[in-house]
Parts: C-alpha cells; sequence; structure tokens
C-alpha cells in the first residue's frame, strides 16, 4: 500500500506552561502520534520537578518542519514536589491543634501538651535514641553526653513507650509548647526573656537547631552587664562557641564589666584567674587589673582571703606602679598575713629597685599584656615648616624602622592647616586636638578626635574661647585646656571637657595669664 500523506495541519497552540507540541503522522493506517516536549514535564517551583531517568532528550517539532523525526519520550521519571514536607507539616499541626490522631500527651508543670508520638521521636532524639532496654532515665545534666545519658522513650521498654501521657521533670511548660510547636511548623520565638530557658530545654531535648540558634542570639546581644553570665551559661550547657566568644569579650571590654553589676564580683576564683592571666586581657594599666581583684575581694573578704594568693600571683605586680605598689596593695590585710603574697610584693619591689637586673629577673608576671595589639608610636600632627602650616600628619613606628619607609607612613590630614595646638593621647587610644593657630594668625576654639581604627579626625563641640599655644592634659576622663593666647592677650581661663556630654565648661582659673603652658598629670 502506497503511503498517503496527512493533510495539512495547524500546529497546536503552545500555552505559557507548555511551549509546543509536534504531530506526526506515519503508515497507511494514519495513526497520528503526539510527541510531549520535555518542558511538557517542567512544573514551576510551587509544583515540584519533573527528574527523567534516562538520558535521550526529547525536543519538540518545529511548526515549519513537521517531517522531522523525534526521539521518543523516556519511559519512566522522577517526580519531586518541593512543597510537601511544608505541607505534611501544616496538616499534621492541624491535626495535633484539634487533637486528632494524638497519641502521646506531655505533661509540663500540670499542663498538657498533646502530639503524635512519632513526630516527636523524629523531631528529637531525647524521645528516639540508641540505648539499652531496662536503663533507667534520669534528668540529663547540662554537660553530660546526649545518647548515654538520655533514654529512648518510645523505642525501648521503658514504660514511657507505652505510656499516652508522659511527665517532663525540670522544664518550663512554655519552653516546652514553644518547641513543640517548632517540631511541627519549624518556627520559634527567640527573646531575651525566654533565651536562657530555651536553651536549656533545646539542650536537654537535644534540639539542634534551637539550641544553635539560641548562641547565636547570645553571641549578638553581649554587652558588659551580661556577658559574665552568659560565658557561666555556655560553660554549663557545653557550648563551646558561645562560651569562646564571650570570653573574648569580657576580655576585651573588661573595664566595662568590671564596673556593670554584681556578676564580676560573683565571679568563682577558678574563672577570675583564668581572665586575669590571660595576655589578651584590654587594659590601660595593670592598676586597673589589681583594683577589679581588690573590688572581687571586698565582696566576700572572709571567705575568699584565704587564698588571696592564687589570684594575687596572676597580677603583674611588677608591671604596677611602685607608688600603688606599697600604697595600695602591700598595704592590704590579706597581703600582710599571708606570707605567699608578701614573697609576691617582695619580688614586684626588687624589679622597681634594681632596673639593671631586669633582664635577668623577668617571668610571666613581668611580660606586658598584648592591649589588642596595639605598639607604641609617635605622631607628629600639623605645625609648620619654613613657615608654611601644615595639614599633615605622620606616625613613626619604631617596629617598622627597618623597612623602605623608615617606619613612618601617613595618616589622614587634619581638616585645616594648623599649628600651636594642643595635643594629648587618652588611655582609650584616642588623640584630641585642642585649639591652635590658622594660616593667617587668627586663633581656633575647633576640638577633634582622632580614631586610629578608622583614620579619621572627629570634630566635637568647640572650646568657649579660641586658643592656640594652649596646654592640655586629660585627667580622671576630663580634657582641660589650659591658658593661651586668643590673638591678642595671655589667657587665665582653664576650659575642662565632659566626653559623656559633648560640652565645655569653666574651671578655676591660673592666677596668671600664660601661653605654652607645660601641663602634665
Amino acid at each position: 500500500m502506497d503511503s498517503v500523506s496527512a493533510p495539512r495541519r495547524r500546529p497546536v497552540r503552545a500555552s505559557r506552561r507548555y511551549p509546543s507540541i509536534g504531530v506526526r503522522v506515519e503508515g497507511g493506517d494514519q495513526r497520528r502520534h503526539l510527541v510531549p516536549p520535555p518542558s511538557l514535564f517542567e512544573f514551576d517551583d510551587n509544583f515540584g520537578e519533573a527528574e527523567s531517568s534516562s538520558s535521550s532528550t526529547v525536543s519538540s517539532l518545529n511548526p515549519s518542519d513537521e517531517n522531522q523525526d523525534e526521539s521518543p519520550f523516556p519511559s519512566e521519571y522522577k517526580f519531586i514536589a518541593k512543597s510537601h514536607s511544608d505541607k505534611m507539616l501544616t496538616g499534621l499541626n492541624s491535626l495535633r491543634e484539634i487533637k486528632q490522631f494524638c497519641d502521646v500527651t506531655l505533661i509540663v508543670q500540670g499542663n498538657e501538651i498533646p502530639a503524635h508520638r512519632c513526630v516527636l521521636a523524629a523531631f528529637s532524639p531525647y524521645f528516639k535514641c540508641s540505648s539499652h532496654p531496662g536503663d533507667v532515665r534520669t534528668p540529663t545534666s547540662p554537660t553530660s553526653s546526649h545518647c548515654s545519658l538520655l533514654q529512648a522513650m518510645f523505642t525501648t521498654s521503658l514504660m514511657e513507650a507505652t505510656k499516652s501521657h508522659i511527665p517532663l521533670q525540670g522544664l518550663d511548660y512554655q519552653v516546652v509548647r514553644d518547641l513543640t510547636e517548632f517540631a511541627y511548623s519549624s518556627e520559634i520565638q527567640i527573646n531575651k526573656s525566654n533565651v536562657q530557658n530555651l536553651l536549656s530545654a533545646a539542650n536537654q531535648l537535644e534540639v539542634t537547631e534551637v539550641r544553635q540558634a539560641c548562641c547565636r542570639f547570645m553571641e549578638n546581644h553581649l554587652d558588659p552587664s551580661n556577658s559574665v553570665g552568659v560565658h557561666l551559661f555556655a560553660e554549663a550547657y557545653a557550648c563551646p562557641e558561645l562560651q569562646e566568644k564571650s570570653k573574648r569579650y569580657i576580655l576585651r571590654h573588661f573595664c566595662e564589666v568590671v564596673r556593670n553589676g554584681e556578676e564580676f564580683v560573683s565571679l568563682p576564683m577558678e574563672k577570675l584567674v583564668e581572665l586575669i592571666c590571660s595576655d589578651d586581657l584590654e587594659v590601660d594599666r595593670e592598676e586597673t587589673v589589681m583594683e577589679a581583684v581588690q573590688s572581687w575581694l571586698k565582696h566576700d573578704e572572709e571567705k575568699r582571703g584565704e587564698n588571696f594568693e592564687k589570684v594575687l600571683e596572676q597580677v603583674r605586680l611588677p608591671l604596677l606602679s611602685p607608688y600603688y605598689l606599697i600604697d595600695s596593695v602591700e598595704s592590704m590585710p590579706v597581703v600582710q598575713t599571708n606570707p605567699k603574697c608578701r614573697t609576691l610584693i617582695e619580688e614586684a619591689k626588687v624589679y622597681h629597685l634594681l632596673p639593671e637586673r631586669r633582664r635577668e629577673l623577668q617571668s610571666a608576671r613581668t611580660k606586658r599584656r598584648n592591649n589588642a595589639g596595639t605598639i607604641e608610636v609617635i605622631v607628629a600632627v600639623g605645625g609648620e615648616d619654613d613657615k608654611v602650616v601644615l595639614r599633615s600628619v605622620d606616625c613613626f613606628d619604631p617596629t617598622e624602622v627597618h623597612s623602605p619607609s623608615h617606619g613612618w607612613r601617613t595618616l589622614s590630614c587634619l581638616p585645616y592647616a594648623l599649628s600651636k595646638h594642643g595635643l594629648v593621647v587618652s588611655g582609650k587610644n584616642m588623640l584630641f586636638l585642642a585649639g591652635g593657630e590658622y594660616p593667617d594668625g587668627t586663633a581656633s576654639s575647633g576640638f577633634y578626635r582622632y580614631d586610629p581604627v578608622l583614620d579619621t579626625w572627629v570634630e566635637l563641640h568647640s572650646m568657649t574661647v579660641p586658643r592656640s599655644e594652649l596646654g592640655l592634659a586629660i585627667v580622671d576622663g576630663f580634657v582641660y585646656a589650659v591658658g593661651g593666647w586668643d590673638g591678642s592677650h595671655r589667657l587665665d581661663s582653664v576650659e575642662r571637657y565632659d566626653p559623656t556630654t559633648n560640652t565645655w565648661s569653666f574651671v578655676t582659673p591660673l592666677k596668671m595669664g600664660m601661653t605654652s603652658a607645660a601641663v602634665v598629670v
């Protein structure tokens, strides 16, 4: 039989989801074979995916080339519904809310929480864990290993495996309820009021995701008032990353931590020793460490004085001022009555009395702390060069003296060319500049702070009186501008800057007008 040509057909129009469908006619029986393109089995993200089990490619016919041969459609494919798990959880949660098919009830603080046994077992290793029948289940301690102590409730011969009501001791009802809802919804609210209870419960029930989320939350909310408590909490509940980050925070903000609240003075002696022995403890001077130790001792002097030498030996006594060592440390009653403490004081005295032998007297107590890797440098700010007033700022690093620049490098310039200004360094690694003289000879009332981290000069509140050739000093956190020249007269006025309010105020003046005063603390 001769082959019969099929009448010319209009190609089926492609919908937005199905791009094209080709038509082929074979043989005298005029059987029509629809050849679906692969895009027919490509679904949007909300519906799912199709994955072919064949390596061959199925392509659609070009409407203008209807006689083109087509590869056969693969015999099978894998369908994956991306939203299936979410829909399952939503459905299970809906069933739980109406208590349908619930086969277990958790009893927490006298309250009932209905659930499905299989969901809890799949959600938490606390309910499903490798354990031996007959083991006695006891509440887990914060630092105990999980599966060795947490017994399987539903998969062993324990009573809980068949009971419909399971009491959970030592846990907060609201927290367990939140964790149960998390099992069904994958969502949970974490805030400052519930994070500790939530982490404790997640640790006990082995809900790793929530435990990690709580740790991240606490890391991001560390401050001087809570860092000690967070550190001790992380140590108790075996959260090593949070423990290490909170410790670094305490070391970096030690002064603020000491000033804030009862947490520091309530530290156990072993933890205090661990902190103050660190080279990474950031303090401006060793006296700060000694003052912190004294405040800790006073909190319970009778009990803590018994082994005070274990704390005192971590203070770097040779680095204290000799006057402070004699007046404030050696005179302490606990030091005078403790022979080991007196030995430490004598060691520090020898270090001060025999400076030529300090190389021989080196020890862990004579080593300076790292102070966040800071080094002492010399900074040259503004001034004059052959009658040209400068804006430039240069820094000399003695540790880089053998570099191509011989240790000198340029810092951010001053906002204006300036000379005859006052300059002082704060204990917090900030540089303050006050007053000075502009190129036209007029006096400046400007006041600036240099931030070495950002390499920027920040303008602060101006002084009340413009003055050049002034003296500048910092005492107890206040900046004092002393005397100077206002362009026509020597000044006897003295101004004090308060960094907490960013304001200047007058204090007792000098007995006479004075310029270029040498001011020292």
